[in-house]
């Protein structure tokens, strides 16, 4: 599959959370993006360095002027079960705005074609990094890394695509 690009319509497609009880509810990426300008933001792993000290808590400082500017929902996503997403959310106290879904498989971001292999590391099939800016479902900007890198895709890319 190709890449998702600038002007595609984003497929839909389920991913889910694990709520207070600790139930897993599942949700479809259409119920949370259509008619909305949403920021959509994969990760290659809960936990992570990069990911946990760079690119999502640009979005959870940003996020109060990232809705200033339309946004209605920011979604981190990574191929980590929604256990490992709950806690990882939970791991920032300051967070009022930014969701945390898990796409348990890989599915979701394979049909993205933003899957990232890096099963010789050990990791298996993850996502790569990047921040896709939704309006009513159309990709209005896709910011996609080289592999290990974070250049393109903070929450500052974001709000100079808004």
């Amino acid at each position: 599959m190709a890449c998702i690009a600038v002007g595609d319509t984003i497929p839909d497609g389920t991913l889910s959370y694990a709520d207070e009880a600790h139930q897993i509810l599942n949700v479809s990426v259409y119920s949370l993006a259509a008619a909305k300008q949403v920021i959509l933001c994969g990760v290659p792993g809960a936990f992570t360095p990069t990911c946990s000290l760079k690119h999502v808590p640009g979005f959870i400082e940003k996020a109060e002027e990232l809705k200033s500017k339309g946004i209605s929902e920011i979604i981190v996503i990574s191929v980590n079960d929604p256990y490992v997403m709950r806690a990882w959310g939970k791991s920032y106290p300051e967070n009022k705005h930014v969701k945390f879904l898990s796409d348990s498989s890989g599915a979701y971001v394979k049909t993205l074609g933003l899957e990232l292999d890096v099963s010789d590391r050990g990791f298996g099939i993850r996502s790569q990094r990047f921040a896709l800016l939704l309006d009513d479902l159309k990709v209005k900007a896709a910011n996609v890394e080289s592999d290990g890198q974070f250049k393109v895709s903070s929450a500052e890319d974001m709000l100079k695509a808004l």
